[in-house]
């Protein structure tokens, strides 16, 4: 949290947009690492919001198994 606090895109979150989660939920959806190296890596999704400088999460998921087949179809996040 204080990687993303401080720097959204350091290298370590390995931070990047979800195109399936933005389309779905008409806002920018970013996906940051919570581990890596494991069989069930954890992500967080957030979005920038609602004021300015604010960064707000909406979810805290198991990496999907595979991006290819619609994975992120099964990826449910809160309400802003």
């Amino acid at each position: 949290m204080k990687h993303l606090a401080e720097n959204p895109l350091h290298p370590g979150l390995h931070t990047h947009e979800i195109p399936q989660l933005t389309k779905r939920y008409g806002m920018k959806v970013w996906q940051s690492y919570l581990e890596n190296r494991n069989s069930r890596a954890m992500r967080m999704y957030w979005v920038y919001g609602p004021r300015r400088q604010d960064i707000t999460v909406i979810g805290l998921e198991p990496h999907p198994e595979d991006k290819k087949r619609g994975a992120y179809d099964k990826v449910v996040l809160s309400d802003v």
